[in-house]
């Protein structure tokens, strides 16, 4: 699932080609999304100059002096940027086409991605009120972390992949910033100590922006806007390692499952 560094790398890929431009007209071939796309979409597009192009959590907001389309790539998606005439391929789902020849194309092979639509302030939709703060962001740290575990026995990976605790740590980069802070992931999270969420804050941001520098992760269907995939997978310590030596301590990195989902760590730089 694409996670924050690779929705920031599609927002820094797509923005210079939208922002500024007008839409031409929108395509849609499949309404079926994780919520289908809306009627009328086309009309409320059209004609409409592109003011902002920005990212929240994993949203992508595309802002017009009329709304903003938010759009979220689920576990599959990809937008890019090609020529309107470019010919589509299976899953090419709606092309937003702009006044400069180009267009704004939407894939998604799962269809659990979505395009939406809503006007006035898009932070105030159901899908991004409440959520916490951005770990790149002022307002992030370890004292803030530390705060919102007090009496909370949810083991801190679980807590830090709470949006409503911080947004976009996903499960390739808590495992690896926790691995990096030396914490173990099954760790209640009101037993990490002040100090120790300082070093898990500052890995969080390390890890991410990192991350964001080289395009993100690609493990199965991520590539970026220009269709090259993210290569911090070639700097992962202990995400889909299991078995293999730590890259530290020469220990076989051990796999468990948390939430549904799969955690690695090392069991002896993470105590």
């Amino acid at each position: 699932m694409p996670e924050l560094p690779e929705v920031e790398t599609t927002c820094r890929g797509i923005a210079p080609s939208l922002v500024g431009r007008r839409v031409e007209r929108v395509v849609v071939r499949e309404r079926r999304l994780r919520w289908p796309v809306p009627r009328g979409l086309e009309g409320r597009l059209t004609g409409r100059a592109i003011t902002s192009v920005r990212r929240r959590a994993k949203y992508l907001l595309i802002g017009t002096e009329a709304g903003t389309l938010i759009a979220h790539l689920g576990m599959s998606g990809s937008l890019r940027v090609l020529d309107q005439d470019a010919p589509t391929i299976a899953h090419d789902h709606v092309d937003i086409v702009l006044d400069s020849g180009r267009c704004l194309r939407f894939n998604d092979p799962r269809r659990f991605g979505c395009l939406l639509w809503v006007e006035g302030d898009p932070t105030r939709h159901a899908l991004l009120a409440g959520l916490g703060p951005e770990p790149l962001e002022e307002g992030f740290g370890g004292d803030y972390l530390w705060s919102r575990a007090r009496g909370r026995r949810v083991a801190i990976k679980l807590f830090i992949m709470n949006a409503q605790v911080v947004v976009g740590v996903g499960n390739i980069y808590a495992s690896e910033a926790l691995f990096r802070a030396g914490i173990r992931p099954s760790t209640p999270a009101c037993r990490v100590s002040r100090q120790r969420m300082q070093a898990l804050a500052a890995a969080i941001s390390d890890v991410l922006g990192e991350a964001i520098k080289v395009g993100g992760t690609t493990l199965r269907d991520y590539v970026n806007p220009d269709g090259l995939p993210g290569y911090f997978r070639q700097r992962l310590f202990v995400y889909e390692r299991a078995g293999e030596p730590c890259r530290r301590c020469r220990t076989p990195i051990r796999q468990v499952v948390q939430g549904q989902r799969s955690t690695y760590y090392c069991p002896r730089c993470q105590q």
